[in-house]
């Protein structure tokens, strides 16, 4: 198939979505599928390359200006200009079928979903309180939102936000990794990283609901068990100290599975509107025992046949924080490290490519029905009129 995925979400400052979004053209390149990608910002060669994808395979969207939304910043575009963009992609891209991702809010996937006549498949990604704008936009644009011949979201979270706003009823299938790219540690001493138990934590710091400020009160008290913890902090944010926290700034893949490799524990704090967990996975599939606040999305990930494969508490609650990262670090290392790791080649594109294709030749079936059923409709409406 031709694929033309829309992502709303600016490429000069890659994210979650966008790595998605770069995971999946690139396995869908590698199995035969012709991709296009049209996103805002610019996607360098360098991170094209690394998923197998060439500079023409993307088609900037134009400026994208930093807007908060859902408690972060989103990087995205709308209007004239970036319409236009959308059109010539759409009229020249002749595509099988259009993957749209996030299209329930003012950004070019939602201007692709109303020019496009092509086959639609949608993935809802976010996870968040019901927003009011969003559903009156989207239920003031009925005919749009039903142009949408399949759905899928990342999550149980995702799919009832997708539903609450659009009213539409998801497959759920989650986010994708390259397993092979993260190499496993195994456990060679009491400890991952060497002579000291090590905790690792990642994220933008600066962001509240990356939880980083539920994190740093628990340190003491974890500390009075364990008093040579090493604390990593990997992400971007303001200049601080803490503690014994080492802050080591943002770093590429390579160096962030280095150190995820050698932690005793992952640490996943944050708070709210998560709706996935992909660096759960990736800790796992390093080696890391995970510990994680009891979100929805952060649960399911961790969770396989067995049970919990981590430990998790109370959101927010910066004892009960202390209190998993505790027995985490009193249980033998590697107790659960085959568990995480077969747990995180479950979605493995591998895994998760073949069930998004899938979706495509849905969506592919649905339109085909959806146009015979409208040449009826207006057959039955001239035969009408003739009589």
């Amino acid at each position: 198939m031709r694929v033309g995925i829309v992502c709303p979400y600016s490429f000069t400052h890659p994210g979650g979505v966008q790595n998605h979004v770069l995971g999946l053209g690139g396995w869908l390149k590698q199995h035969g599928h012709d991709v296009s990608i049209l996103a805002p910002g610019q996607a360098s060669p360098a991170l094209l390359a690394e998923t197998g994808l060439r500079p023409e395979e993307f088609t900037s969207a134009g400026h994208a200006v930093p807007i908060n939304f859902n408690g972060s910043v989103a990087r995205i575009n709308f209007g004239p200009g970036p319409a236009a963009k959308v059109k010539g992609w759409l009229d020249t891209g002749r595509f099988d079928v259009v993957h749209l991702h996030e299209p329930i809010g003012p950004n070019i996937g939602l201007v692709a979903l109303y020019l496009t006549d092509r086959p639609v498949t949608a993935t809802f990604h976010t996870s968040m309180p019901t927003m009011r704008a969003i559903k009156v936009l989207n239920s003031a644009l009925p005919s749009v939102v039903s142009r949408i011949d399949s759905s899928i979201a990342v999550s149980e979270a995702a799919a009832r936000v997708a539903h609450e706003h659009s009213g539409v009823n998801p497959v759920i299938i989650g986010n994708g990794i390259h397993v092979d790219d993260y190499p496993l540690e195994r456990v060679r001493g009491r400890w991952r990283g060497g002579e000291v138990p090590r905790l690792t934590f990642l994220g933008r710091y600066d962001e509240p609901r990356k939880g980083f400020e539920v994190l740093t009160p628990a340190l003491p008290l974890v500390r009075s068990q364990f008093p040579d913890l090493d604390v990593v902090v990997i992400g971007s944010g303001s200049a601080r100290s803490e503690q014994g926290v080492r802050f080591l700034g943002g770093l590429d893949d390579e160096a962030r599975n280095y150190w995820l490799g050698r932690s005793d524990v992952y640490i996943a704090p944050q708070t709210g509107r998560e709706s996935f967990g992909i660096v759960l996975l990736e800790a796992m599939a390093c080696g890391a025992p995970v510990v994680a606040s009891d979100l929805p999305a952060f649960v399911d990930v961790l969770t396989d046949d067995e049970g919990l494969i981590g430990h998790v508490f109370r959101n927010g609650n910066s004892a009960s924080a202390s209190r998993a990262i505790t027995r985490s670090l009193s249980e033998p290392r590697d107790l659960r490290l085959e568990r995480g790791r077969a747990q995180a080649a479950r979605f493995d594109w591998s895994q998760i490519g073949p069930q998004v294709v899938q979706m495509y030749r849905t969506a592919r079936r649905n339109s085909a029905r959806m146009r015979l059923s409208g040449r009826r409709s207006r057959l039955r409406q001239h035969r009408s009129v003739e009589a």
